[in-house]
């Protein structure tokens, strides 16, 4: 259905990546694992290494699921807004073209999320 806008929506947008003091928002949801309603929110400077991210920020948010454990990043499939994209852990966010507010999507395959949670 169509949706059309009874009036003007010209305004600054309230979440530039200038005003996250050096830091950029990277979305980063991981496919199949429902127990994870949406993408996580990582607040980062744009120098952070992707192993930096897989290694410590993705577990801290995703260990509670038991096929965390399972996990083989070397099979890792990654999609970039819904593009393959193929990460390189020794380089940073911002050498990977990985820019304020881009979403990554992990796929796991052989997880697919079924199981026992607790």
């Amino acid at each position: 259905m169509a949706v059309k806008a009874l009036s003007d929506y010209n305004f600054p947008a309230a979440d530039t990546q200038d005003k996250f003091h050096g830091n950029q928002l990277l979305y980063v949801g991981w496919d199949d694992h429902l127990m994870f309603c949406a993408p996580f929110a990582y607040c980062l400077p744009p120098e952070t290494k992707f192993s930096e991210l897989v290694e410590k920020h993705l577990p801290h948010s995703y260990s509670r699921h038991p096929d965390w454990a399972q996990v083989d990043f070397s099979k890792a499939v990654w999609l970039k807004s819904g593009q393959p994209f193929q990460p390189d852990m020794n380089k940073t966010l911002a050498e990977q073209g990985l820019r304020h507010k881009d979403a990554l999507r992990l796929q796991t395959p052989g997880l697919n999320g079924n199981g026992t949670y607790f």
